[in-house]
């Protein structure tokens, strides 16, 4: 699929008709591109674009390059992150004479939403640089709520492990559980969100040092450091709760050695409880014929009495010590 936007003032206006080609857009965004869609964009650039193959290198001299009078820019963007069930991929970015190309194979909301704001609010979209620098703004806008719903996400694990509200063991084995998988799937998202701002950092970098040195104004070179600020903020950000959410796994397998342990300790005293009364009714269960307990009139109570006895007093050792 292929998207073609005009700058119209300083907004956006999506063109309906691309019959007439790509004349008059400044920024046109292929999703999936056919064969014969690459070939419309790399004439209206003037240059070709990287492959899907490409694109996925992870070296940076493949990932961030001049070529000609065109900068080719690639970085990994989450989609699919609302539910934190995140699917990253690669979105390349070919900025050369001031028109812009995006290329990508999945679906980021921001493409979404961006062109519906740049059309509504003037986000100064004049040219293909502009539309890049506000179109990462609200990638990186983006990122940062992410990062703040997880961290919401783990005030309210950290709730769970440490104030759980089940009363039964069955109940509280299932509530870990649970928190196990939350917190698997709350690292894999702040995995792929660190693997955005890292990829994003070398961009700024790229775009602060070369690109805009050659081709942008000094309003766009300090709206590009303060990107490159925003990204830094938010990867140290994203390592902070990387970590928390380390100690909150190291805490739920605590909290689960402890109930474990807990449950083997009471075992194990029952085990101690039962085992002196377990001793005296099999001796007295052999039935040797000279045992004179067995004719006494108060034998058999005097076995009850010595049975229970030898329960309780292991189970007053227990209590008194402070092992139960």
């Amino acid at each position: 699929m292929i998207r073609a936007f005009a700058a119209q003032g300083d907004r956006l206006r999506q063109l309906s008709d691309l019959g007439n080609g790509l004349a008059g857009a400044v920024w046109v965004d292929l999703l999936s591109p056919s064969k014969e869609e690459e070939q419309t964009a790399e004439r209206w650039l003037g240059m070709g674009i990287p492959t899907r193959e490409e694109m996925e290198e992870i070296e940076t001299s493949s990932r961030l390059y001049a070529e000609g009078d065109g900068f080719v820019m690639t970085a990994t963007i989450p989609a699919q992150s609302d539910d934190v069930g995140s699917r990253i991929g690669p979105v390349t970015f070919v900025l050369t004479k001031n028109r812009l190309a995006t290329i990508r194979y999945h679906e980021p909301r921001v493409f979404e939403t961006f062109p519906a704001r740049a059309e509504n609010a003037d986000l100064n979209c004049t040219d293909g640089t502009s539309v890049l620098i506000a179109l990462l703004e609200m990638i990186v806008d983006r990122l940062a709520d992410h990062l703040e719903q997880a961290s919401r996400d783990v005030v309210d694990l950290s709730r769970q492990i440490f104030h759980p509200t089940a009363k039964k063991a069955s109940k509280r084995d299932q509530d870990f559980q649970h928190i196990l998988r939350r917190i698997g799937r709350l690292e894999h998202f702040i995995s792929d969100v660190q693997d955005s701002l890292v990829s994003l950092q070398r961009l700024s970098g790229f775009l602060s040092n070369i690109a805009m040195v050659k081709q942008g104004d000094k309003d766009q070179r300090g709206r590009v450091k303060t990107l490159s600020r925003d990204v830094l903020s938010l990867a140290a950000h994203a390592e902070s709760l990387s970590q928390k959410i380390i100690f909150l796994l190291d805490a739920t397998l605590g909290m689960i050695n402890i109930q474990q342990n807990a449950i083997i300790k009471i075992v194990s005293v029952a085990a101690v409880v039962f085992l002196p009364p377990t001793l005296v009714a099999s001796v007295y269960g052999m039935n040797f014929h000279n045992m004179p307990e067995l004719d006494w009139v108060f034998g058999y109570p005097l076995a009850i009495g010595a049975m229970i006895l030898s329960a309780v007093l292991p189970f007053w050792w227990f209590k008194s010590r402070g092992w139960l």
